[in-house]
């Protein structure tokens, strides 16, 4: 049965949430298409650019991203206390990023003296707006008419380009959100599209291991010139979350090596006769939270299956259900 989207995405029971569009059409979102011959693999480019973008106007962080043939997966997380604390002019400033606003905001902006009935108001449509901030459908909203407006224009069409609004699934815990990121960013992986993590185009640990390696690779330099290093902190791509520890609320619950090694010994998990030996011993992600290996192969290649709209530990998802009035919810703990 299908449920409300109000009751999908619940910010009191978790942040972070994977979302995934898919395209209607037989000519594909991205990449050859086999029914008419083009390819459209610029259109990746739309999509991770837009979604950069739409991560800089909201108060919502993209955990890991993945864009295939025709469809696209998000991990996002909601920062609802960012956007509390923003400023009127800050809200106004980046609503109008995306709309034209109204005219009792255009007046308030060019400095124009108004009465407090006026500015009642006024308050009330930031305020409204403020709320949009955080919201995971005015966020996929704007991704998605945008690519499709454009795609149309590019095929000279009208009518749907996606199947219909994303699906959503609620990451209640720290398994589930590592889980889900690692079927995420291995997509490409699992697809046959890729061999290695570097070669997953248009994902976010392509992002993450380029990055990484460019730091490694300038620390050496640095070590074999007897030169002092100018940062000691691990830079990690800007437009994404970045992964750091439980402690601080503003990260990836993990560190990026431990997911790093995580991502590359799945990998092999997946493919077990690519180039390079399988790691015997559990990673350290793996050990911290208790989860056996057959377990995590299982997960990440079958993450959707396992999990309908909420995914979590048998508790978690027990917990979620009762306070909802629902005895249980669907999933694999």
């Amino acid at each position: 049965m299908a449920r409300a989207r109000e009751s999908l995405i619940d910010l009191s029971a978790t942040p972070y949430y994977h979302c995934i569009n898919r395209c209607i059409r037989r000519s594909f979102l991205c990449g050859d298409d086999v029914y008419s011959g083009n390819n459209f693999d610029h259109r990746r480019t739309w999509l991770v650019d837009r979604i950069k973008f739409l991560s800089t106007v909201f108060s919502i962080d993209i955990a890991a991203y993945a864009i295939m043939s025709n469809h696209y997966h998000l991990v996002l997380k909601v920062n609802r206390e960012e956007a509390l604390n923003l400023t009127n002019d800050e809200v106004i400033e980046r609503w109008y990023q995306l709309y034209h606003g109204c005219i009792l905001v255009d007046r308030y902006k060019s400095g124009e003296e108004l009465n407090s009935a006026y500015m009642y108001r006024i308050n009330e449509i930031i305020d409204e707006w403020r709320a949009r901030l955080y919201d995971i459908s005015w966020f996929m909203r704007n991704l998605n008419e945008f690519i499709a407006r454009k795609a149309n224009s590019e095929d000279n069409c009208t009518g749907k380009f996606w199947e219909g609004r994303f699906k959503s699934q609620a990451l209640l815990d720290e398994p589930a959100i590592l889980s889900c990121m690692m079927y995420v960013d291995l997509n490409p992986i699992r697809a046959k599209m890729a061999d290695s993590l570097l070669e997953s185009e248009f994902t976010s640990i392509q992002e993450r291991r380029k990055q990484y390696q460019s730091f490694k690779k300038q620390t050496c330099k640095l070590k074999k010139s007897n030169k002092k290093p100018e940062f000691t902190v691990l830079q990690q791509p800007k437009s994404l979350l970045e992964l750091g520890c439980s402690i601080d609320k503003n990260t990836i619950p993990f560190t990026l090596i431990d997911y790093l090694a995580l991502a590359d010994f799945s990998s092999r998990l997946i493919v077990p006769n690519k180039r390079g030996r399988v790691v015997k011993e559990k990673p350290k992600i793996l050990e911290v939270l208790n989860i056996e290996i057959e377990s995590w192969l299982s997960t990440i290649q079958h993450f959707r299956r396992h999990y309908a709209n909420f995914a979590g530990s048998k508790s978690s998802l027990m917990q979620y259900a009762h306070s909802h009035n629902h005895s249980w919810y669907k999933g694999t703990a």
